[in-house]
């Protein structure tokens, strides 16, 4: 299947796995970014229509070609920052080449029949496993390959590879949907990671959270190696939250959990759509979020030594208790500036969804203008996509020279309702420096030192 407005990207977008073993660690939400997992807009965005999109979740259709555009433009700021070229993988990439092995087709199609049971896909499995590698990618993108008689919905919402897991430290924690809509994400993710042997060294760090619950990656943060912030929302369950944290203190070396209460609503489905870091000091936040006052908002859950055992200390809200348990100051950056229409408006269109590629280096979408004069007025050079990349084609970027906020042209992007962090499944980043923890002082993920409260 092909896209008459899609025109192919270029081969330097959709790189597959990378020369060597794929390392997997992430202890920041800043620190310089070194590997990131995306899926650039294709086919299965051409069949959103006004007949399904509510049933895809989507409220509108993107005109793919642009929307495609806009992706890579996101990407290729992700590798001048980073400085490699190999900073980018593209999911499609990956499962092109592991549904070369028969073992992964096997595991796919298996998922599949038992993820949709309504659709009677067992009746077709001899029929699906005999599919060549390319026609089963066309039919787990778009849910329809060539010479099968059945069809499936296709996955236009894949470019939010943010929601299919979370990597903290060195395990990653697999998504459950909350909507069977995007289920069949989760079981692509799995694929990969379970077969492709640029994974291969994974193996038991692959965290599965219990049958029953939802979790989304959207609603997980790590500000610091000591630290993991988890949303309950509209998209992960209150045992989604105790499960993802029961297994982060068994597995990994974080101390404090903050379980954060938002609005069951789609305007933030996510704790990322309302809170985002763009150094280990300074949130872009939705300030409703903040004002939010009552015993229950933030759940402060720290590890017993007993496993399936927390201690939890409610906190009245957000603004007081993050300082506190991080262990340095925050500069809560309002989304929208200082009037609450505004605020709504841009938070809608992504605005508290940015970006960091590293510390002090973020991207969003343009149209949200007053979050980036925010960023201006607390010493960030504001610049286009094009011109960033532009004015350091020749001698690169280092890191830390100055802070920048990079306005992305996202017309088409921000339409599909989620910004530059959802797109984005970090699976490297630097090591970050700062501890963390209530209380902890010392040298941030920027190598500035961290202020105690």
């Amino acid at each position: 299947m092909s896209s008459l407005d899609a025109p192919p990207a270029p081969a330097r977008s959709a790189p597959g796995a990378p020369e060597e073993p794929a390392d997997v660690h992430v202890a920041s939400e800043t620190a310089l970014l070194e590997r990131v997992l995306v899926h650039t807009p294709g086919d299965e965005m051409d069949l959103v229509s006004p007949e399904n999109r509510e049933d895809l979740l989507f409220e509108d259709i993107l005109f793919t070609g642009t929307a495609r555009r806009e992706h890579e433009l996101m990407c290729a700021l992700f590798r001048t920052v980073a400085g490699r070229d190999d900073a980018v993988l593209e999911l499609r990439a990956l499962l092109a080449e592991v549904f070369e092995q028969e073992a992964a087709r096997e595991h796919f199609v298996e998922g599949i029949c038992r993820a949709e049971p309504d659709r009677n896909l067992r009746a077709v499995k001899d029929d699906l496993l005999a599919l060549p590698p390319a026609e089963l990618l066309a039919l787990a993108l778009t849910g329809r390959a060539e010479g099968l008689a059945v069809t499936i919905p296709p996955l236009p919402n894949l470019f939010f590879t943010r929601d299919l897991a979370a990597t903290v430290h060195g395990h990653v924690v697999l998504g459950h949907a909350a909507t069977a809509t995007r289920s069949r994400e989760g079981l692509l993710l799995r694929t990969v990671l379970r077969h492709h042997p640029a994974f291969a060294s994974l193996g038991d760090r692959l965290i599965e959270l219990p049958a029953g619950v939802t979790f989304e990656g959207g609603d997980l943060l790590v500000p610091t190696p000591k630290v993991v912030l988890i949303g309950h929302s509209q998209r992960t369950s209150f045992g989604g939250v105790m499960a993802a944290a029961n297994e982060i203190f068994a597995n990994t070396p974080v101390e404090h959990v903050l379980a954060v209460e938002i609005p069951q609503r789609r305007s933030c489905m996510h704790l990322d759509t309302v809170l985002t870091f763009a150094t280990p000091g300074e949130c872009v936040v939705y300030p409703p979020l903040l004002e939010r006052a009552g015993f229950g908002y933030a759940v402060h859950l720290t590890p017993t030594g007993t496993a399936g055992r927390f201690m939890s200390d409610m906190r009245p809200n957000l603004r007081r208790v993050l300082p506190e348990v991080l262990g340095r100051e925050i500069d809560f950056i309002p989304c929208g500036g200082s009037e609450h229409l505004h605020q709504s408006r841009e938070q809608w269109t992504d605005g508290s969804n940015v970006f960091a590629i590293a510390p002090g280096v973020v991207v969003g979408y343009e149209r949200n203008r007053r979050t980036f004069q925010q960023l201006r007025e607390r010493g960030y050079r504001v610049a286009s996509a094009p011109s960033f990349l532009d004015y350091h084609a020749e001698g690169g970027f280092t890191p830390g020279d100055e802070k920048v906020a990079i306005k992305l042209d996202g017309t088409e992007l921000s339409r599909g309702r989620g910004g530059p962090r959802c797109m984005t499944l970090p699976l490297a980043r630097a090591s970050a420096t700062g501890g963390g923890g209530r209380g902890a002082s010392g040298p941030a993920a920027d190598g500035q030192p961290a202020e105690s409260p």
